[in-house]
């Protein structure tokens, strides 16, 4: 009997199934589901209503803008993850509690994509970014440099955040939170009207401000994976009683701040009234987080209460520039 040489088989192409589930762990490798800074975007559009009025070519620049945001938050937790993954913080905070965590969400961590999958598409979403940014500043109305600059360091700092100076790493987490938030409403408001004023700045701050606060009970539920990577946040480096003051410290600041700009004559009547919902939501998060130590239902209603802050603060300014004309 002679043996015979037996071609290789060829590895099936890939099926539509397979696809798919690609196409599906890449979208959440690029966190879609997380709408929390681009709900900015209908916001800076109603508050330029008064200046503008309804425009086209108002609603295609924010159109252009929402996908540039797109692009950068992509490259900013495609990297996260792959360095999440390194250390094994990812594994630490989301194996844990895989239910509550959706474990999905970390593809690197789950095994539905590779390191240097993860690796090229941050890679692909950085160079995406930089050209859509760039766009963005070249079609815009108005380009005061405040805004070329801002809309650069939110940009260079998001890719930073887990990469490189790896800036969440060194302590400035918290900061980054609330400051990318701010100038993904400053940014677009300057690039479309060529300036702000002292309302629109606190706007901008409580828009921010949403962001930070339920990033915070994040922090305090990943606390000890945080530690155990090097990753410096309040939660990480100071006490359970320290960081629940904290918390409660800056949830207070946002009402000061609300109250505080219209008893200063820089925000109008209506707007510490259309969140006064928020402020009790607020409450809320403290008692289920610290009260009933449920830090993860916390943070999810912290996540709606930012949302539903941003539908109360389009209403309300909807309404002032139907009535009266202006945001004031």
């Amino acid at each position: 009997m002679t043996d015979q040489m037996t071609a290789p088989v060829a590895a099936p192409a890939p099926g539509p199934r397979t696809r798919r589930a690609t196409l599906a762990a890449y979208a959440r490798l690029a966190k879609l589901d997380i709408v929390d800074y681009y709900i900015g975007l209908p916001l800076v559009f109603v508050m330029t209503l008064p200046l503008l009025g309804w425009r086209a070519d108002t609603l295609g620049l924010l159109l252009l803008i929402l996908v540039a945001e797109i692009a950068v938050v992509a490259a900013m937790v495609a990297f996260d993850d792959v360095t999440g993954y390194r250390d094994g913080s990812d594994a630490a905070n989301y194996g844990s509690d895989a239910a509550r965590r959706r474990l999905a969400r970390k593809p690197l961590v789950a095994g539905t994509l590779t390191e240097p999958q993860a690796l090229s598409f941050g890679r692909a979403a950085t160079v995406a970014s930089v050209a859509l940014w760039t766009l963005v500043i070249a079609l815009a109305p108005h380009r005061p440099m405040w805004a070329i600059v801002g809309a650069a360091l939110c940009l260079v700092a998001s890719v930073q955040y887990s990469w490189g100076l790896k800036i969440s790493y060194r302590g400035f987490q918290e900061l980054f939170l609330v400051g990318l938030g701010v100038g993904w409403v400053l940014v677009p408001y300057g690039l479309l009207t060529g300036g702000i004023d002292g309302f629109v700045i606190v706007q901008a701050l409580v828009f921010g401000g949403g962001p930070m606060l339920f990033g915070l009970y994040s922090n305090t539920n990943d606390a000890d994976g945080d530690r155990a990577a090097g990753r410096i946040t309040v939660a990480a480096k100071v006490s359970p009683r320290t960081n629940a003051v904290f918390i409660i410290v800056l949830t207070a600041a946002e009402t000061l701040l609300v109250t505080g700009s219209y008893l200063a004559g820089i925000s109008p009547w209506w707007f510490p009234v259309a969140l006064l919902p928020v402020a009790l939501m607020r409450l809320a998060q403290l008692f289920i987080g610290f009260v009933r130590g449920d830090i993860l239902r916390a943070r999810r209603l912290a996540i709606h209460t930012h949302r539903v802050t941003v539908v109360l603060l389009i209403g309300a300014n909807l309404v002032a520039a139907l009535l009266w004309g202006s945001a004031a």
